[in-house]
């Protein structure tokens, strides 16, 4: 049996050939339809339905409707394939708390970003344990690395040793928030904690309380990237260019992993 698929609500911005998966699809506007046989279409079900981006939930419906036989193996699939994830981070010997094993960037990821920010001072306000400072260290940024807990400072400060780019980034302890208006970069990178039970269909500013006072004091710095959770509401940032950032594993490929929203400052006196 064949059923013809319809996911309405996308994003341009989501890469949507690579978020739907194989099919012939069609896009246009928002929508993408394809025929799938019946069991590429419960994949689908299983991956998409009620997964938020951008601010709006993925509508996701079939003609005629999927079997209940074949939806419900379908997400025991999706959730045993969820165990393959990209890892946070590969070396042995690496330190975490509860809140990085669910937080932590992908290490493959971290290092994509680093990568982009090609060698530029960056400021992590929030770092954590030190998963995205790594990220940008490697790629050959300096790095100043702010973190309020001491404990994961700490861990931090290990597995920077661990990478072998603790010469480049610069440790401090305390509240970004009072912290920031006292040192320079060219990039505030922003990873606010978004807790372990984050609304998969939709977030906002009010959902991530301390993402408000850090953009309250990013206007300083040149360029400003926030990785955020892909159901956030990007109209609540004008002007900021979002982009869907996918896993690298088999079981998250064709997964958004988070959002970079990146957007620039106007120079003083302009």
């Amino acid at each position: 049996m064949t059923h013809l698929a319809w996911v309405r609500g996308l994003p341009p911005w989501c890469e949507p050939l690579r978020l739907l998966g194989p099919g012939e699809w069609a896009i246009e506007a928002r929508s993408a339809r394809a025929t799938l046989s019946t069991f590429a279409a419960a994949d689908l079900d299983a991956r998409l339905r009620g997964i938020g981006l951008g601010g709006s939930t993925l509508e996701v419906s079939f003609t005629p409707p999927l079997p209940r036989a074949a939806v419900r193996a379908a997400r025991t699939t999706d959730a045993r394939r969820r165990r393959d994830t990209s890892p946070g981070f590969t070396r042995p010997g690496a330190r975490l708390d509860e809140e990085g094993r669910y937080s932590l960037t992908p290490e493959a990821l971290a290092l994509a970003l680093g990568q982009r920010a090609e060698g530029r001072l960056v400021v992590d306000a929030g770092c954590g344990a030190g998963g995205n400072s790594i990220g940008f260290a490697r790629a050959g940024c300096r790095v100043v690395a702010i973190e309020q807990d001491a404990s994961r400072l700490a861990d931090a400060r290990h597995n920077a040793r661990l990478y072998g780019v603790a010469d480049r980034i610069e440790f401090h302890h305390g509240d970004a928030r009072a912290i920031l208006p006292r040192v320079e970069g060219e990039i505030l990178f922003i990873d606010p904690p978004w807790g372990v039970d984050w609304s998969r269909q939709h977030s906002s500013t009010q959902s991530l309380p301390m993402l408000a006072p850090l953009l309250a004091v990013s206007g300083r710095f040149p360029e400003v990237w926030a990785k955020l959770p892909p159901s956030f509401a990007v109209s609540a940032l004008p002007g900021a260019r979002p982009e869907a950032c996918y896993g690298v594993a088999r079981g998250d490929e064709r997964r958004v992993k988070f959002l970079l929203l990146r957007w620039r400052n106007r120079p003083a006196g302009e």
